[in-house]
């Protein structure tokens, strides 16, 4: 099983590493059977993050075809500024990266029945910008909820929300929660312990599925 985390320009750092770190050590947990790496819409190359020209290297060209699961992260950079002013705000360059070779990437994951698709922080910003998940419930940083909205996606303030072949976690720090309870889905609550256990920390929050009793509301 392949986990390919995406990699574009003004990527935040933390939103890839998080999870690289804990499914790596799952897959190290689980006997090596989870292939972790670092890809690109665009195949092998250096990519610049949106912190201090932070950079890492796409290994590989992301693959829709391979079961296993996609991580879309999160940008960095600004949070206000006028865009017509040449300013690179966060939703500019979750903009930018929707309107890459990204977009049509994702949609054929999302046709692989043996692929899930997720997001960290902004991550689902990037697929509700690109129309990919419509009507889908999601989440992402607090601050973003609204662009969900505007883009039809049915926005859910937890911390990581669980619609299917579609996973999503809200802000930065969410990746490690997000590679915890993706071990947990694919591999059983011992392997996610024991990666909580070495990495000295414990999911935070109940994930959000779409089951169960309706909340009365007071």
């Amino acid at each position: 099983m392949h986990a390919q985390i995406v990699l574009y320009d003004g990527f935040d750092p933390l939103d890839v590493i998080a999870p690289f770190e804990v499914l790596a050590a799952g897959s190290e947990c689980a006997g090596g059977d989870l292939w972790v790496e670092l890809v690109s819409a665009e195949g092998p190359r250096s990519v610049t993050s949106g912190t201090r020209g932070l950079t890492l290297s796409a290994t590989a060209a992301l693959d829709p075809s391979v079961p296993g699961c996609v991580i879309v992260p999160g940008a960095s950079g600004r949070v206000a500024g006028d865009p017509d002013d040449g300013v690179e705000t966060i939703p500019v360059l979750l903009a930018r990266a929707a309107q890459t070779e990204l977009t049509p990437l994702l949609g054929k994951a999302f046709g692989n029945p043996e692929m899930t698709v997720a997001g960290v922080c902004g991550g689902s910003v990037v697929m509700a910008m690109s129309g990919l998940i419509e009507g889908r419930h999601a989440v992402t940083h607090h601050l973003g909820l609204d662009l969900l909205d505007a883009a039809g996606v049915r926005a859910v303030a937890a911390r990581v929300v669980d619609d299917g072949d579609l996973v999503t976690a809200g802000g930065v720090t969410s990746g490690l929660d997000l590679g915890l309870y993706l071990l947990d889905r694919w591999y059983g609550p011992r392997i996610a312990h024991a990666v909580e256990k070495l990495f000295e920390y414990e999911r935070r929050g109940t994930v959000w599925r779409a089951a169960g009793r309706e909340p009365v509301e007071a």
